[in-house]
């Protein structure tokens, strides 16, 4: 841009600003800075969605900005003309160059501020839309980090202040439901002007939310349907999923990017067939293509991802899509509630549905009575409109509004499995497209793990699911097929615009009053106004933490890793500095769990299983974690020493129970309980297996067994199987680790052992067949 263009647009937007040139402030002052300083100010290329956020951002009232915005171009205004400062009449021509006047005019009628140049990043943005033969000039001012974004900054309220404010104010909306659809709901009502509420009967994103493949996806395989059948309703799913997937990575930078995913080809014609189904995908995704997918070579494959099955491969395709925090993104969604005005709060359960008649004498549901399950105290909460977002406890919700409604939802599950990091590489995933049974299996790297899955199994709803055997099974010999090493062991990308839809009807059918339309897409969550890629470099030179600490944080958190950094404390080395770790093989800092505290975490297994990954990362980690995350909660919410004991048994039944931990926790913690003929026949099983009579079983005795009985294991399986019994890790099962297995499996604390199977079988093999006995006809 010329000098004489740039010192006009920024003589203009001084004017229309209401900025009184000075010797120190003027035009040609911030055109040569602009000219010859490129880091406070930038020129760049935004979108117009991005322009408007940005203003908004600025604003001392953005919701009341960008009301004014939506109201403008509902209407279809084509010209404005509006008092500006010192009394400036400005007259703004709309589908013209001066385009952005719009915005910029419409943001100071209400603010009834300009937007001050000088002290903040004046970002001159140019935006070229699409569309042909025409360009439209947005000129944004965004402020530096630490200004006044008034909902993206403000105080987050207490718990306590969520409950008065349920108990004693009547609302628009009431969302049943703290999931990724719950509190996506709330955030879309919020953000319109609705007085919303939002209850969740656990913790947030305490169901499936929380343990989803950590995929952001348009969906490959619905796009092969689309083009194969024809499908214009599934190709149309996979145009909103890929629209969706660039606005969930836009709006949380730090908790979601792109990531790439290998698909390996072990046929030739698969090559062009694949190519043809990938090379789809990207031009579907059109302008919002996260990076171009690619083809690599068989050695180039095996370099990238080298657990690969080097027999008969022939190459592979690398495709992106996103990958995220799906925990940390609910509890974004939430907080970003919170900041706006939402009333949210965790560990409230819906006990009844309330009904009253309307003007016409139809009766409607008005509100609910709820229980708080730390306190067990009850209320009302009074709401014009209830929406349902509760998952697989749809019909329990419905029918508490009409018992004699019939069931809509079919619940399922979906297994995960969790494996060492070396399984997979560090930036790259696999995809197996073509399991036994049709169903896509996902092997993907994720933090410091490797995450295989996932099955689809219908089930029973229930608050503690466990995984089955043949699940699992299913999974390892999917991945068996991929890896030369054998190993044991509502969709989230369109939950925005699921809300929509629903706050959408739910404004229709309950006639609610709002002050904007939907406002969610570009909206920014929690911690990512502020946040750069380099933003971690700040951390270790401010705070002096560790690089892959600092890393994790910003990642997490976001702008408010430094909210965080400021209450860890010092480790007492010279280096790191501050930052004490709950546990060393993990970048979780102890300062993380009283600031969890301060979003609304009330039990331990919030901090093992959501504001942490640990629960899921690693089970035993999670384990002697526990105790420290315990001894912090008590310093911040003043817990009494049955309070303590009543935490540390629930957090290891969650790690039994559904994390994995029931073999090692289970059987030595349960008392050998037999009758002396019990023992004896016990006994006289372990003994079946221990071959050369030695008083303990190792790997070769079980290789010798499943020989015996024709049955093929693998050696990592026989690890495997005699690792669930080995409680002391010294690679042999003796009688008492043996005898506390049997009394665990006969007191019920471990439904399933495969050990215990292979004693079972063995036992029956030394029988001696009738016909051989002496006995029988």
């Amino acid at each position: 841009m010329s000098e004489f263009k740039l010192h006009h647009h920024v003589s203009e937007l001084m004017n229309l600003l209401g900025v009184r040139s000075t010797d120190t402030v003027g035009a040609e002052v911030y055109t040569e800075m602009l000219q010859k300083n490129t880091t406070p100010y930038i020129t760049t290329q935004v979108s117009a969605h991005q322009a408007k956020r940005k203003i908004a951002e600025s604003s001392t009232t953005p919701i009341e900005f960008l009301a004014k915005y939506d109201e403008l171009k509902g209407k279809k205004i084509l010209e404005l003309r509006s008092t500006g400062a010192e009394g400036k009449t400005v007259e703004v021509k709309l589908g013209t160059m001066r385009n952005f006047h719009t915005i910029l005019k419409s943001f100071q009628r209400v603010s009834k501020k300009g937007l001050v140049i000088g002290g903040g990043v004046c970002v001159i943005a140019y935006v070229y839309p699409k569309l042909k033969r025409q360009n439209q000039v947005a000129v944004v001012s965004a402020a530096t980090m630490d200004a006044d974004k008034k909902y993206a900054w403000s105080p987050l309220p207490t718990r306590e202040d969520m409950l008065k404010s349920l108990e004693t104010e009547e609302y628009d909306v009431l969302v049943i439901g703290g999931g990724a659809t719950g509190t996506g709901v709330a955030l879309d009502a919020t953000s319109r002007g609705l007085k919303t509420a939002m209850v969740e009967k656990y913790d947030f994103s305490s169901g499936t939310s929380s343990r989803s493949t950590k995929l952001i996806h348009g969906g490959v395989r619905y796009l092969q349907k689309a083009v194969f059948n024809l499908d214009l309703e599934q190709y149309r799913m996979v145009k909103e999923a890929l629209t969706e997937r660039a606005n969930l990575i836009e709006i949380a930078p730090h908790l979601a990017y792109p990531f790439p995913i290998m698909l390996p080809i072990y046929k030739y014609w698969q090559i062009p067939y694949f190519w043809a189904g990938i090379k789809m995908y990207d031009f579907v995704a059109g302008k919002q293509k996260l990076k171009s997918s690619y083809y690599l070579s068989k050695k180039k494959a095996l370099e990238k991802f080298p657990m690969l099955k080097k027999e008969a491969l022939k190459g592979a395709l690398v495709y992106y899509d996103g990958q995220h925090d799906d925990a940390r993104m609910n509890i974004a969604i939430a907080i970003s509630t919170a900041r706006m005005g939402g009333s949210v709060a965790n560990y409230i359960e819906v006990l009844e549905l309330h009904k009253s008649k309307d003007e016409n004498g139809k009766e409607v549901v008005s509100g609910a009575r709820v229980k708080d399950r730390i306190t067990d105290k009850e209320f009302n909460i009074k709401a014009k409109c209830i929406i349902n977002a509760t998952g697989p406890y749809t019909d329990h919700i419905r029918l508490m509004g009409n018992k004699d409604d019939q069931k809509i939802c079919q619940p399922s599950q979906g297994v995960h499995i969790v494996l060492p990091d070396y399984y997979s590489p560090e930036d790259m995933g696999l995809l197996d497209p073509d399991t036994s049974d049709g169903r896509v299996i996902f092997f993907l790297p994720w933090q410091k793990v490797t995450l295989a899955g996932t099955t689809d199994v219908a089930c029973e709803v229930t608050d503690k699911p466990s995984p089955s055997e043949n699940e699992i099974q299913f999974i390892l010999s999917e991945v068996r097929n991929y890896l030369h090493q054998d190993v044991d062991g509502g969709k989230w990308t369109t939950y925005r615009h699921m809300a929509e839809e629903t706050v959408d009807k739910a404004i229709d059918v309950c006639n609610l009053k709002t002050t904007s339309g939907c406002r969610t897409k570009g909206l920014m969550l929690d911690g990512a106004h502020g946040w750069s890629p380099t933003l971690f470099i700040r951390l270790v030179q401010d705070f002096g933490l560790e690089n892959e600490v600092a890393k994790h944080l910003a990642s997490t958190y976001g702008d408010k890793a430094f909210k965080v950094a400021k209450l860890a404390t010092l480790t007492g080395k010279r280096w790191p500095v501050s930052g004490k770790r709950l546990h060393e093989e993990f970048p979780y800092l102890e300062a993380e769990v009283r600031y969890a505290v301060r979003e609304y975490a009330c039990r331990a297994v919030d901090i093992l299983a959501r504001r942490t990954r640990l629960a899921f990362c690693n089970v035993h980690a999670a384990e002697e974690a526990l105790p420290r995350i315990i001894e912090i909660m008590t310093e911040e919410l003043k817990w009494s020493k049955s309070r303590q004991q009543a935490e540390m048994e629930h957090a290891k039944q969650f790690l039994r129970r559904e994390m994995g931990l029931d073999l090692g926790a289970g059987t030595s913690s349960v008392p050998i309980n037999f009758t002396k003929d019990e023992i004896n026949m016990y006994v006289k099983r372990f003994k079946s297996l221990d071959y050369e009579n030695k008083g303990f079983i190792t790997v070769n005795d079980l290789r010798r067994y499943f020989k015996k009985i024709g049955e093929r294991v693998t050696e990592d399986q026989l690890h495997d199987i005699l690792n669930e019994v080995d409680l002391n890790k010294n690679a042999q099962v003796d009688i008492g680790e043996f005898l506390q297995l049997m009394s665990a499996l006969k007191s019920g604390n471990v439904s399933n052992s495969r050990f215990a199977k292979a004693v079972l079988k063995s036992s029956e093999l030394d029988r001696i067949p009738v016909e051989r006995s002496g006995g029988g006809v």
